[in-house]
């Protein structure tokens, strides 16, 4: 009988784990749908974008309010789960606090993670305040599942720290009233004025206070894990990959499609006989899509920032576009393209493999007017805290209208037919072109 704690404790243990494993193979598999692209390349610069972005939070404090908060919730949160190891092996092995013969180090962990517990506590407070109470523009515009998915999140992170500091209020009376098991360890700047709340309690109802907060705070941490799949928050770990893998590129600066440069290598080189395909592509099959209208014509690292788009809004708050009223939102994309995703995700796990459901990322999510909203300043892409660009993905779909499609605008239209036929933008021929400074 004395066991059985344990075994339940490892049954919860793996359940949670396997769980979350299963469902982040999904999101590698999803994100492994998009066409390959290399990014291997200057790894120093990849490792420092990691270290300066995704543990450093650099781009948070942009935005000083924000970005201290969150960086008080981050570290409180990332830190003080590091107690998390001493919960597991006491699950296992029915030990109590197995860090304790540390002796005075254990005593500051525990003291550190109590006062980062509670400004964990009073940050989310006032995210909250921030989301749901001030209405600042850029989270009023959320509605449905990405407001209540934010506010879930929070509530979580308050439900674990106040099982955290209970746990240890019960602890310290416990120890204080000399209970068996409950050894005099650790530092409790913060539950120290929460344990005399308990002092009237006999020590069966201690114990069983103390063992409740402990099963919640552990399960209710496995809980969390695996709510991450289905919550913006995946990139509490995605933003790591998202950071290095980003594009080192100088913004601006888009890449050229390989089946376009054949074509006009081919039309500049006077001996190429544009009739005669060359032997390697004679059964090359059906020629490569220019541009991208589903999530699969997008590369993996595209798919990998639809998964770590925070929903933050930075990227729409400071689109030119938006401000002006236009139906743009860099923000939209990025969730629209991780719904895409997701659904042709579920389509593989009922079917096997990919079945055409007569959807697309374009028009039935995204639609064209959005794209051509774009002034292709890269603002989005600056303000992202996670290195998102959702200009690639604008751009990409872009190629699609026009390449494929022949959508463009009237007026890039007619711009195009004065560069093709008058070399310029001016619907002037180039011997007139001069004709101005005769006037």
């Amino acid at each position: 009988m004395q066991y059985i704690p344990n075994i339940l404790f490892v049954i919860a243990l793996v359940a949670g784990i396997g769980y979350f494993t299963k469902n982040i193979r999904k999101v590698i598999r999803n994100i492994r749908l998009g066409k390959d692209v290399d990014r291997s390349d200057n790894k120093g610069a990849r490792w420092k974008n990691m270290a300066m972005i995704a543990l450093g939070q650099s781009k948070m404090v942009r935005r000083p309010i924000a970005g201290i908060l969150h960086i008080v919730v981050y570290l409180g949160f990332i830190i003080i789960n590091l107690e998390v190891l001493e919960i597991i092996i006491d699950g296992i092995f029915g030990t109590h606090r197995v860090f304790a013969p540390l002796g005075s180090f254990y005593d500051f962990l525990i003291g550190s993670f109590e006062i980062l517990a509670l400004l964990v506590l009073v940050s989310v407070v006032l995210f909250w305040i921030r989301r749901n109470v001030i209405n600042i523009r850029r989270f009023k515009t959320l509605k449905g599942w990405p407001k209540n998915d934010g506010n879930i999140i929070l509530y979580f992170e308050v439900v674990l720290m106040t099982l955290f500091l209970t746990m240890n209020a019960a602890d310290l009376q416990l120890q204080a009233i000399g209970a068996e098991h409950y050894i005099k360890a650790g530092a409790y700047p913060v539950s120290q004025y929460i344990s005399p709340l308990f002092g009237g309690v006999s020590e069966g109802s201690l114990i069983i206070l103390e063992r409740t907060a402990w099963w919640l705070h552990i399960l209710g941490i496995l809980v969390f894990l695996n709510y991450l799949y289905f919550s913006k928050h995946l990139h509490i770990l995605l933003a790591f990959p998202n950071t290095f893998f980003a594009d080192l590129k100088p913004k601006g600066e888009f890449d050229n499609l390989e089946a376009v440069t054949k074509e006009v290598m081919l039309m500049m080189d006077p001996n190429a006989d544009p009739f005669a395909a060359p032997a390697e592509d004679e059964e090359a099959g059906e020629p490569e899509k220019f541009g991208a209208s589903d999530v699969m014509d997008l590369n993996w690292a595209q798919l990998l920032n639809s998964y770590t788009c925070t929903e933050c809004g930075r990227c729409t708050s400071e689109c030119p576009a938006n401000q002006t009223g236009k139906k743009l939102s860099p923000r939209k994309i990025m969730m629209d393209t991780r719904d895409r995703l997701q659904e042709v995700g579920a389509n593989i796990d009922k079917n096997g493999s990919f079945v055409d459901d007569g959807k697309q990322l374009l028009n039935d999510y995204i639609t064209a007017e959005e794209l051509w909203a774009c002034t292709s300043c890269n603002a989005c892409v600056e303000a992202c805290p996670v290195s998102i660009s959702p200009l690639s993905i604008i751009m990409d779909m872009r190629r699609y209208l026009v390449m494929e499609q022949s959508a463009a605008p009237s007026d890039l239209n007619n711009m195009m037919s004065n560069i093709e036929n008058n070399g310029a933008p001016w619907p002037f021929n180039q011997m007139d072109r001069l004709n101005w400074s005769n006037e």
